[in-house]
């Protein structure tokens, strides 16, 4: 852990350990930004320095968000490469672009990112610059940068300065496919994941697409020939796979505001294996503190992960069919961001993986 003067943070704060980690936030105006600050209200190990927002500096977080009243006094503040270099981490919670202009100067400055956009998640720069429409700018730390999905490249995390957080959708996907494809039981060519999103999903800026009136009772699919979690999908499940997989992904919106929900999909190269796939989930997923194999047959729900840092999922058949089916929930805000950016930071410094993110989902 790091020293420096808390009270220069918070005067009143003399309960608080003078070991913590200095963390700053860049883009703190939308869902994932206020998710990370309710996350680290709580963490034992954490001061928030800063958070940055152009549009918003000078606005206090609290009045933006009064969930937060009484725990944060700061207020939203420009940009500032030498304030956020003072950090000990820095959250990039941004649209995608921002942070890889922004990135190579703290990296210089031997400060640590957690980077919650897409910026650094493709390690094919030519495929990222089709997807987003624009030319990567940091392709030095694009191909540095770890992809932090903890469940499969724990350590690498724990060594990493630049930690790209997996996308959603991708977290949701991965861990649902991973036992089978980690052993080579299933047809990696012939993967399906049919995936479902609450509107957080979208982002809390302004669109026709989200209001209300246009997304209550009703429901669709979107991105159908094409979406950018898909080449992050199948760079992950490849790479799970030893060989190039071929991957069908379509989202869908849901009228409720967040969650997701994947059913997958994938086609058992021997279909005795069945017998043992209960039993492999549980054994690969047994240390793994936020993932939850729950009992063949199951159906697991998105409430039942609400504002919880937790993948819940549960296989099943039908009938004697080869098709394995997994059913696979995050709450998209959560383990499918900002939860698994804190367990990001979590280990990258050393501390109890779970520190911050132990409380139970929301229910009802």
């Amino acid at each position: 852990m790091i020293d420096f003067d808390i009270k220069l943070l918070n005067p009143d704060a003399t309960s608080l350990e003078n070991k913590v980690i200095k963390v700053g936030i860049v883009g703190g105006t939308g869902y994932t930004g206020v998710e990370l600050l309710r996350i680290l209200a709580v963490h034992p190990e954490v001061v928030v320095s800063c958070i940055t927002s152009r549009s918003e500096a000078g606005m206090p977080v609290a009045d933006m968000y009064p969930n937060l009243r009484g725990h944060f006094d700061l207020a939203f503040s420009e940009p500032d490469s030498s304030v956020l270099a003072a950090c000990d981490l820095v959250f990039f919670a941004t649209p995608h672009g921002v942070a890889m202009r922004m990135i190579p100067e703290l990296m210089a400055s031997g400060v640590r990112v957690v980077d919650l956009s897409a910026d650094f998640r493709l390690k094919d720069l030519k495929v990222w610059s089709e997807w987003y429409g624009m030319p990567h700018e940091a392709p030095e730390w694009a191909e540095k940068a770890v992809y932090g999905l903890p469940e499969v490249v724990r350590s690498e995390i724990s060594k990493a300065q630049l930690v790209a957080n997996p996308g959603c959708y991708p977290t949701a996907v991965q861990l649902g496919f991973l036992p089978l494809l980690e052993l080579g039981l299933v047809d990696p060519s012939r993967l399906i994941a049919d995936a479902k999103s609450g509107a957080s999903g979208g982002g809390r800026q302004a669109k026709i697409g989200m209001l209300h009136g246009e997304v209550s009772e009703s429901f669709k699919a979107y991105g159908a020939s094409g979406h950018r979690h898909l080449p992050e999908i199948r760079q992950g499940l490849s790479a799970a796979a030893g060989v190039n997989t071929g991957v069908t992904f379509v989202p869908h919106l849901v009228p409720m505001i967040r969650g997701i929900e994947a059913t997958l999909y994938a086609e058992l190269k021997n279909p005795a294996d069945f017998d043992r796939l209960q039993e492999l989930f549980e054994e690969r997923y047994r240390d793994e503190p936020f993932v939850d194999v729950m009992p063949f047959g199951s159906h697991p729900e998105t409430r039942s992960v609400r504002g919880a840092n937790l993948c819940r999922m549960a296989l099943h058949r039908q009938e004697q069919s080869n098709i394995i089916i997994i059913s696979s929930v995050i709450d998209n805000l959560v383990k499918g961001a900002a939860g698994q950016a804190v367990q990001n930071m979590n280990i990258m410094f050393g501390l109890k993986e779970t520190l911050g993110l132990e409380a139970p989902a929301l229910l009802p």
